[in-house]
């Protein structure tokens, strides 16, 4: 009898032990969903202010971590040669972070137009951005992923959301996590900007 006892708790501690080397693998996966109701969507929205990309982001090993977070943008199908805006941080003081992570855009049907970014604690300046001033253009924008949690590899680019203008008065519906779908956006479309985010491990002595 002792023996069966022996072996069955053997069998219950080696799945407590995998169960928990599982929960730690998870919890160190840096997540992210969207927040489209969040206090700082519905100023942008009652002020009229503009668009704002709102997300809710956790991040384990912040400590260790570098964030990227851009926009590229393309005009008639050419991307720019530097991001239209830019935000990298990393290597906090605390293990773990957790917050606001978005882009904002003020005035984007407006010829000059201010654009910024921000992450927990951290942000950069609205940027003024000019425009080619064109009429009856007809502009979208929606996020790439949904509300629930969407894990990040370390390494892996992520596009997270994306704005749209062009002088036809339709768009099709585009799946932003479709390579094909992409190529094809950015050839039909006159103006994109595509919300891209990319986490690395990297030492504050690394260069």
């Amino acid at each position: 009898m002792k023996k069966h006892y022996f072996i069955f708790g053997s069998i219950v501690l080696l799945f407590l032990i995998l169960t928990s080397g599982c929960t730690n693998t998870i919890d160190k996966t840096p997540t992210i969903s969207v927040n489209s109701e969040s206090e700082y969507v519905n100023t942008f929205e009652d002020l009229n202010l503009g668009i704002l990309y709102d997300f809710n982001f956790k991040l384990p090993n912040a400590d260790k971590s570098w964030v990227n977070l851009w926009v590229e943008r393309y005009n008639d199908g050419k991307i720019d040669f530097q991001p239209l805006t830019q935000l990298s941080y990393g290597n906090s003081p605390n293990e773990v972070t957790e917050g606001h992570l978005g882009f904002g855009m003020i005035g984007p049907n407006a010829e000059d137009t201010l654009v910024f970014l921000y992450g927990p604690g951290v942000s950069t300046h609205p940027s003024l951005i000019e425009k080619e001033s064109k009429t009856d253009m007809f502009s979208s924008w929606d996020y790439a992923i949904g509300n629930e949690e969407v894990e990040l590899e370390l390494g892996e680019t992520k596009i997270l959301a994306a704005y749209r203008e062009t002088e036809s008065n339709s768009m099709s519906t585009i799946d932003l996590q479709n390579e094909e779908s992409i190529n094809k956006m950015i050839k039909q479309d006159d103006m994109i900007l595509l919300l891209k985010i990319k986490i690395e491990e990297k030492s504050l002595y690394q260069n």
